[in-house]
């Protein structure tokens, strides 16, 4: 279960990222965010961003657009 959700479907890059670290930067070591976005660079600018600081990420296909869920390290 998630302790955050960030709506970012729409957003086109570095929109999605910055909104993340943002949201990342009011939760608590552990806790659980999950990102939803449409634009296919976040396919690889969210998972590089979580892997560079140390956060775990698991990306899903989700319908139409994607969905991450992360876990702040």
């Amino acid at each position: 279960m998630a302790d955050a959700t960030l709506d970012a479907r729409g957003l086109k890059c570095p929109l999605p990222v910055l909104k993340m670290e943002k949201r990342l930067g009011e939760l608590g070591h552990g806790a659980r965010l999950v990102v939803l976005a449409t634009d296919p660079i976040a396919k690889i600018d969210i998972p590089l961003y979580c892997t560079q600081h140390g956060h775990a990420c698991v990306t899903h296909n989700d319908g139409d657009g994607l969905r991450f869920e992360i876990v702040k390290g």
